[in-house]
């Protein structure tokens, strides 16, 4: 488990902000449960590790996002 600074992923960073709208909103009105809250109890091992990892890193980028705002 990593504590502390997390390395930002530009390739991650590029393909969110390349996603287009309505490719997202074919998806929710397809798919129920696509974006909502909560669907990761489908792997609560998984849930229990992310929720751990988000409350013991800091992104890395984070001052430069609120600067930019």
């Amino acid at each position: 488990m990593k504590i502390g600074v997390r390395k930002p992923s530009v390739k991650k960073s590029f393909k969110a902000r390349t996603t287009a709208k309505w490719k997202r909103e074919l998806k929710a009105a397809v798919i129920p449960w696509y974006g909502k809250k909560g669907a990761g109890w489908l792997h609560p091992k998984r849930k229990i590790y992310n929720k751990v990892y988000s409350k013991t890193t800091v992104d890395a980028l984070k001052p430069l996002k609120d600067l930019f705002k």
